[in-house]
């Protein structure tokens, strides 16, 4: 049975991610992308689907290390386990790569001497393809289809086979290190370049420290912000600049429900958020890499827009169900790809503008063919922002007039009139623009507001209520202090609350939902009420949320997608990109940044 997934640290190597339980156990690897299949699946079903474990003999039943953390300021993990021999050390990281990605295991002894034991399970094929073994060089080389993986040690201990597995017995004596090195390749190609696993480990901490000296956030959660920047940074694949929403597939936002989906993508609403963190914390570069990302993804027909796109901004993301795979906690089902790419909704047109606008402003240099995109896109919304979509939170029911995405469409026409008045220059249709921006503006408070609630509705007509209303002012649409952004804030405080934190929206009304069963609380919406508590004066009220929010993450800095305040456990795709965007937001905004856009 998989580890809770709050009990897992992260590795990796800006191209992918391995996910490590606490016990010693990765659980989660995909090569050599974040979307390839994973050969450990253990994750989503059990060590017969793939895992590798490394950990002393005597607590070999499942016994969690010590204690751990990562070195200050770097992806690398040390899980010490204190036992009644000695102490034992284990340095799990994955160097940025050279051409194959590398998972590196350095055990340390640090007193007496531990009895260690390493047992490795390669399945391909999310767990379903178990490989040939052989010896070869000094290697034990796993091979089926087009995947190759490479194990050694340095210096070598005995291997040996059993059980469809590859274990190793040894000691580790204080002062004494041993390092496993797996190494991916195509199978087709010959045995890939071996790199010094010691030389590595210095390699890697000195190129993760250097990032992380860029920061220039210097508040009071200096730690907290640094790690989700790391976290971001893990998540980003750097050959294209993408950032990927998470790095697993059908974590379940219920447990043993069915909302278990494939977040291994990059979702074009995460833009503006993820360009404003980036810039306000230093980190420009990676803001250039995200921008020319998105540019690259949305180029081509505004009709095709899609709300997610593949790594390199690949379009097709098909759904399947993995049906050999028993699912987190038997959560079912497993699923891979995703269906809400085909999905309509309106509002990533004003997050792309948005993003575009706050890029520019930010003083990042504009591409030539920038400005051609986001006309282009315009000139489409005009004539779309009047029909119903699926909505931010990609419901399976009947579309709908959500809030939401009219308040983005009406964001897209301001920020294009915006750019116009800034740079007129630029060609552009403002009179045609600034009377949709009014239309959209009249319409919204007339047919999305509630009067009697003194609140924003989650579409028009309906009386449940959306936590994405609570972004109304941080995008410009409604003054902080307008009474009816402070009774939205209010009520979604009020209604929406579920153990103290934020949930997205109410589930009574299944037809727009189309899914059964319940959900967590929604920690990107619990930081948008921190955002919004703050803005309408409540500064204390903010901060104390804020607090509670940041309790919430595991020993090693880490949240998933939701939390369940009954169970108190955190539920969803882990880490997620955007829990750790707004927990940077939260920080910033109540370190002195505020304001709309």
């Amino acid at each position: 049975m998989a580890a809770l997934i709050e009990d897992y640290a992260i590795i990796g190597d800006l191209q992918t991610v391995a996910l490590v339980s606490k016990s010693g156990s990765i659980d989660w690897l995909c090569l050599p992308r974040f979307d390839s299949s994973a050969c450990f699946a253990a994750l989503l079903g059990d060590e017969d689907n793939g895992n590798w474990r490394i950990a002393p003999a005597s607590a070999w039943h499942g016994e969690p290390c010590t204690h751990r953390s990562y070195r200050d300021g770097t992806l690398v993990l040390e899980s010490v386990w204190e036992t009644r021999d000695g102490t034992a050390k284990v340095i799990d990281f994955m160097p940025q790569r050279d051409r194959a990605p590398d998972v590196m295991r350095v055990v340390e002894g640090v007193r007496g001497r531990v009895a260690m034991a390493s047992e490795l399970r390669l399945r391909f094929d999310y767990g379903r393809v178990v490989p040939w073994m052989r010896r070869t060089d000094g290697h034990r080389v796993a091979i089926a289809g087009p995947d190759s993986v490479w194990l050694r040690s340095v210096p070598q201990v005995p291997m040996y086979g059993k059980g469809f597995a590859t274990h190793a017995d040894f000691t580790v004596a204080e002062g004494e290190r041993i390092a496993f090195a797996l190494t991916w390749h195509p199978s087709h190609e010959s045995r890939p370049r071996l790199i010094d696993p010691f030389r590595a480990l210095d390699q890697s901490c000195a190129d993760w420290e250097s990032w992380s000296a860029k920061c220039r956030y210097d508040g009071p959660w200096r730690n907290a912000v640094l790690r989700s920047l790391i976290t971001l940074k893990a998540l980003t694949y750097s050959p294209s600049g993408g950032i990927v929403a998470a790095a697993t597939s059908s974590l379940p936002e219920e447990i043993r429900g069915v909302r278990n989906w494939d977040y291994r993508f990059c979702w074009l609403r995460d833009a503006t958020l993820t360009l404003n963190v980036l810039v306000e914390t230093g980190y420009l570069k990676e803001a250039y890499h995200w921008r020319d990302w998105l540019l690259r993804a949305v180029a081509g027909d505004p009709a095709d827009l899609q709300i997610m796109y593949g790594l390199a901004g690949e379009r097709r993301l098909p759904e399947e169900e993995l049906d050999w795979l028993t699912g987190y906690e038997a959560s079912l089902p497993v699923r891979t790809g995703n269906a809400a790419a085909k999905q309509l909704q309106l509002d990533v047109y004003g997050e792309v503008l948005d993003s575009l606008f706050l890029a520019r402003s930010f003083g990042l240099r504009d591409e030539p063919h920038a400005w051609a995109v986001q006309r282009t896109l315009m000139d489409f919304l005009e004539t779309k922002w009047h029909e119903p979509d699926e909505g931010l939170w990609e419901v399976r029911g009947d579309r709908q007039h959500f809030v939401h995405s009219k308040v983005m469409a009406w964001a897209a026409a301001d920020r294009a009139v915006r750019t116009l008045e800034g740079l007129p220059h630029l060609s552009g249709d403002a009179d045609s623009w600034r009377a949709m921006r009014s239309e959209v503006h009249r319409e919204v408070c007339r047919k999305g507001f509630d009067r009697e609630r003194n609140t924003f509705t989650q579409y028009y007509g309906s009386k449940e209520l959306d936590a994405a209303t609570l972004l109304i002012p941080q995008v410009g649409f409604l003054p902080v202090t307008d009474s009816r952004v402070v009774g939205t804030v209010e009520a979604v405080r009020r209604e929406l609350d579920h153990g103290g934190f934020v949930r997205r929206y109410t589930l009574e009304d299944s037809s727009v939902d189309g899914l059964p069963g319940g959900e967590g609380a929604f920690l990107a919406c619990s930081f948008w009420l921190a955002d919004a508590l703050h803005r309408i004066g409540r500064t204390d009220e903010a901060r104390g949320l804020f607090e509670r929010l940041l309790g919430l993450r595991n020993d090693v800095g880490l949240l998933a997608e939701e939390w369940d305040p009954v169970e108190r456990r955190q539920l969803g795709n882990f880490p997620q990109a955007f829990s750790h965007i707004g927990l940077v937001n939260t920080a910033l905004t109540l370190s002195g940044r505020d304001g709309a856009r």
